[in-house]
């Protein structure tokens, strides 16, 4: 049997619960009416309490006075209790009778308040009851969000072992490189910044404006490897050294310069890049050149869509986003509020 093996739950619980009430009602009738004639009162009774327990946490309460039809609950319940009520006063008085008098009885007004004033009680046990039930459901969705917490970060820990060991790898590359190529061992410490980027700060709430420009300057220095010709970029910097800003939050206009708005067969590449903090706003603005070949291909794309939509939770209507192109040049402009 394993209903009740490990710890229990709210379906093992209440069942613990009903098993208790059934043994001290089967015992307090034994003395006075005998085994079996207490075996069918506990059985009898314990229905009708169920009935109305579940019949109120599960139908009434949900139903009627959680979507604030009071009126309706408080006549339904009246309703309700004196139902079961009498119906549990003749069902009584029919197994008594049936099986146990041994003359007759009928069942008189007093007998049907008594059931339903017994009805009333077990209507306000029902309350404390799914109190009680939502309380364990409560306590066991934290269990589960610690454990799977606790899964977590163990998972976290887990997925550290091979980035630190590629980020050692590339220290050792690095190495090695720069005595033979520097501008090669340069590349890949600018490579092992970008995945560190990554890995520890791209998770985080905020990061320091510093580390997002010089994330932003590595990526830039590695995709200019992979074109022919010199990529001439103007980047004009003024902040706060002590400015935080979203991660990624302006990677999206840097990366769709480079998708889009770089020709590889021409030696005239500009890029114009403005991050400039004032008036208790961060501006960004990028500006390069629309190459022929690439004007017809160029789009906002789904980057541009989803950065809309993080800036909008992020900052609601209290941001800037501007596209432009025309006369060959294509120019972004973002403006967000810094603290």
């Amino acid at each position: 049997m394993q209903l009740f093996k490990g710890k229990p739950g709210i379906v093992q619980l209440q069942l613990l619960v009903w098993l208790a009430v059934s043994l001290l009602l089967f015992f307090s009738y034994l003395p006075m009416d005998g085994a079996a004639q207490s075996a069918v009162y506990t059985i009898l009774n314990m229905a009708f309490y169920a009935v109305i327990i579940y019949g109120n946490i599960l139908f009434l309460f949900p139903v009627f006075y959680q979507k604030g039809r009071y009126v309706w609950y408080v006549l339904l319940v009246i309703i309700f209790i004196g139902g079961t009520g009498i119906l549990r006063g003749y069902l009584s008085m029919w197994v008594y009778n049936t099986y146990f008098a041994k003359t007759p009885e009928t069942i008189n007004q007093e007998a049907i308040i008594k059931y339903a004033s017994g009805g009333v009680l077990i209507f306000v046990l029902s309350l404390i009851f799914r109190i009680a039930i939502a309380y364990f459901k409560l306590k066991q969705q934290t269990e589960e969000i610690m454990v799977q917490k606790s899964q977590a970060e163990l998972n976290l820990l887990k997925s550290q072992v091979q980035p630190h060991f590629l980020f050692n790898t590339l220290n050792n590359i690095y190495y090695e490189a720069y005595r033979e190529a520097p501008r090669t061992a340069a590349l890949i410490e600018r490579l092992s910044d970008i995945m560190r980027y990554f890995v520890d700060e791209s998770p985080k709430d905020d990061v320091a404006i510093g580390t997002e420009v010089q994330f932003i300057e590595n990526y830039i220095a590695l995709e200019k490897i992979r074109i022919r010709h010199e990529v001439v970029v103007f980047f004009e910097k003024s902040f706060s050294s002590d400015l935080r800003i979203p991660p990624m939050l302006l990677m999206t206009f840097v990366e769709n310069i480079f998708k889009h708005g770089i020709d590889k067969s021409s030696e005239q590449n500009l890029i114009g890049i403005s991050l400039v903090q004032q008036n208790g706003y961060l501006f960004f603005k990028t500006n390069n050149t629309i190459h022929t070949e690439t004007a017809g291909n160029r789009t906002t794309g789904f980057g541009i869509v989803n950065l809309t939509q993080r800036l909008t939770m992020l900052y609601g209507q209290n941001f800037e986003l501007k596209i432009d192109k025309s006369n060959n040049n294509f120019a972004a402009y973002l403006k967000i509020p810094v603290s």
